[in-house]
């Protein structure tokens, strides 16, 4: 469906160095895109974007988010007509720290983003913001948040992530009513693969232990997460773009939700369980569970009928094949050194190959 809608098209990817961003701007290389990205700085060591050389294969810019004139100034050289926002400030945990640039970055940073949009109407096309499925008043229904569920959010981060969605339902309702751009939102849950090592991050914590022979300890074991390889919501930001390419699409000024299977919602400490089987030696894991006061929701799960119905979007892996997907992504980094970018693009290939013999709508075309 989208293999050739990007082919030479111009895209700007805000937070290209992060997880998902180094990820999607890899796919997107991968489909022919010509790729600008914009991100404060690489943010772990060490980083995906790094190892995968990024910066010698896009327009590589270093910018805040929150610093509109030179975000415009970006924006207005390279010429967008697509932009997936996913800037932000990422981590829950962090966001107690320093709640004020948690909201600054997630919500004026998006703020610039739309108005960015707004003002190179002739320009851009597309807007694709991505928020979080924390952007919901997470009240712990054992059902999946509906898009038109209330927003809301008892920590920091979650609440810059409602706001952001509010922020963006204005501007469409307000501003991009009717012909280019379109613009929507949409919201993904807990995402895992290979090239994060985010702080505070489960994934991450474990192979850095892991990697040096020490066990993990584990604040959080009973944690239900609804888990998805990273490649899972960026075939929904990029179907999704796809069908926005459209000045009269249906599709526009909309929320969207990318999860995974309810097969697939596991506790931290089964997650734990299937990667000990991928690293050999595995030195385990410690329960280590404190209640420190700052809440991360112990149940959320998404609902993805829309997506389902409106953009034939489906999950293409379980809970097996995530992790495997993971596990043999870190297994190359850590011990065989193969290339980093190369790997990468095998598995993005690997998995569209999957999503093809499944007969996913985006796979197909």
């Amino acid at each position: 469906m989208f293999k050739d809608v990007y082919k030479n098209k111009r895209v700007l990817v805000t937070g290209h160095t992060g997880f998902k961003g180094t990820w999607l701007t890899t796919w997107l290389l991968n489909l022919g895109a010509e790729v600008a990205g914009y991100s404060i700085s690489v943010p772990t060591e060490p980083a995906h974007f790094d190892e995968l050389k990024l910066e010698d294969k896009i327009q590589h810019n270093f910018g805040d988010i929150r610093d509109y004139e030179h975000f415009m100034k970006v924006c207005q050289d390279f010429k967008p007509e697509f932009i997936f926002h996913l800037a932000a400030q990422p981590l829950v945990r962090e966001s107690y720290e320093n709640p004020r640039e948690t909201f600054d970055v997630n919500m004026i940073g998006t703020l610039n983003v739309l108005e960015v949009i707004r003002q190179l109407k002739d320009t851009v096309k597309v807007g694709v913001i991505i928020t979080s499925d924390k952007c919901y008043d997470n009240v712990e229904w054992v059902y999946g948040y509906r898009e038109d569920d209330r927003l809301g959010g008892e920590d920091p981060y979650s609440g810059s992530k409602g706001a952001a969605e509010i922020i963006t339902k204005s501007y469409m309702h307000s501003f991009f009513k009717q012909g280019f751009p379109n613009v929507c939102t949409t919201r993904a849950g807990n995402v895992i693969g290979g090239g994060d090592w985010a702080k505070d991050r489960i994934v991450p914590d474990i192979v850095r232990s892991w990697s040096k022979n020490d066990p993990v300890e584990i604040r959080s074991p009973y944690s239900t997460r609804p888990w998805q390889h990273v490649l899972e919501p960026l075939s929904g930001y990029l179907s999704l773009g796809a069908q926005l390419y459209n000045e009269n699409s249906e599709q526009r000024n909309q929320a969207f939700n990318f999860g995974p299977d309810s097969k697939v919602n596991k506790n931290v400490g089964e997650l734990i369980d299937e990667m000990k089987q991928l690293w050999e030696n595995s030195p385990g894991w410690i329960n280590k569970y404190v209640d420190d006061g700052k809440k991360e929701a112990n149940l959320l799960k998404l609902s993805c009928d829309k997506a389902n119905i409106n953009l034939e979007w489906y999950p293409v892996m379980g809970f097996e094949e995530t992790i495997d997907f993971t596990m043999s992504w870190y297994t190359n980094f850590y011990f065989h050194k193969n290339s980093v970018f190369d790997f990468t693009n095998n598995q993005i290939n690997l998995y569209t190959s999957k999503a093809k013999e499944r007969g996913i709508k985006w796979a197909l075309k």
